[in-house]
């Protein structure tokens, strides 16, 4: 089933399109000269880092070509790690290793390659196939995060996150990304990963989008998608809305995966966060958006208070 048919039916549900979202949201609140601060996945860490803020481990970085034969020491040891593009987007180029059979690596996807393979791919990186506009890249090396089980059943091997839209510092609307035997253990919509929404209030999941089109179940896994709450929400909501003063941006993707031994994770932010929020929640983000604009205090309230307020908005009939 798709959703929102008719352009008469996307105005009424307050429907953000592309072309208002890249002129009214990215062009007019994210300055250019922060862009480096989110495209580069290490300088984000940094930041984070510098702020308190809980980042998954960085086991290490390989950033030329002849830095390649490092790969076998930074993984010595390891049956599981993450390689991805410090500059990528989109999820392409993540790399999830899982586990080992004696010389090779297990792909989240059940895969096994061998370290030439990885070699490989971390060449890939380096020459920029993955990166923002092409450009030479690095290739990081991380922790990969144990998930909490909270949602083993309606995920496929990898790891779910949450990805909160962040509109002037206020978490105005979210889904739990959940990675499908498609997505290859990514948690990226593009990648054919589910988004299932989010009740901002409760923090309780309802259905999804997969592909576009409304589903109900995991595709993989069969289990529904509604009905799961997630721990903490209203700390997880003031971590998102805290991000608006971490990076001075007004319009926001915070991406944080829940670990089952650290708890929650900053991932990564987004300067050019999707729209298909909107469609996993049945909401459009224009009547949020205006509850912010016409808030009172909105310029006064920190990350708690501006967190409280989306809490309490009512839901559009």
């Amino acid at each position: 089933m798709r959703w929102f048919a008719t352009p008469g039916e996307l105005r009424r549900r307050g429907v953000l399109g592309m072309n208002r979202r890249n002129t009214e949201m990215i062009a007019t609140l994210n300055p250019r000269s922060h862009y480096p601060l989110v495209d580069d996945k290490l300088q984000t860490k940094e930041l984070a880092l510098g702020a308190g803020i809980a980042v998954p481990e960085l086991y290490g970085v390989i950033e030329t070509q002849h830095d390649i034969r490092r790969l076998s020491a930074i993984v010595a040891g390891r049956d599981d790690f993450v390689i991805k593009p410090a500059h990528g987007s989109g999820g392409n180029g993540i790399l999830v290793i899982t586990g080992r059979m004696g010389e090779r690596f297990r792909k989240a996807s059940g895969m096994l390659v061998d370290l030439d393979e990885v070699k490989h791919h971390v060449s890939n990186i380096l020459s920029g196939m993955y990166s923002l506009g092409g450009q030479p890249d690095r290739a990081m090396i991380e922790y990969r995060v144990r998930f909490d089980p909270l949602f083993a059943e309606v995920s496929f091997q990898g790891v779910p996150d949450i990805r909160t839209v962040v509109y002037k510092g206020y978490p105005v609307m979210a889904m739990v990304r959940l990675p499908t035997r498609a997505s290859d253990g990514k948690a990226n919509l593009h990648q054919g990963a589910v988004g299932a929404g989010i009740d901002i209030a409760t923090g309780v999941t309802g259905h999804g989008v997969w592909h576009n089109e409304i589903v109900h179940r995991h595709p993989d896994t069969g289990a529904s998608l509604a009905g799961i709450a997630v721990p903490g929400w209203n700390r997880l909501l003031e971590l998102a809305a805290g991000c608006r003063e971490l990076i001075g941006m007004g319009y926001l993707g915070v991406d944080v995966v829940l670990d089952r031994q650290f708890g929650p994770l900053i991932l990564e932010l987004n300067a050019r966060p999707g729209l298909a929020v909107q469609t996993a929640n049945s909401l459009g983000l224009l009547d949020r958006i205006r509850a912010v604009d016409t808030h009172p205090a909105r310029d006064a309230a920190d990350a708690a208070g501006r967190a409280a307020f989306v809490r309490q908005l009512p839901e559009p009939s």
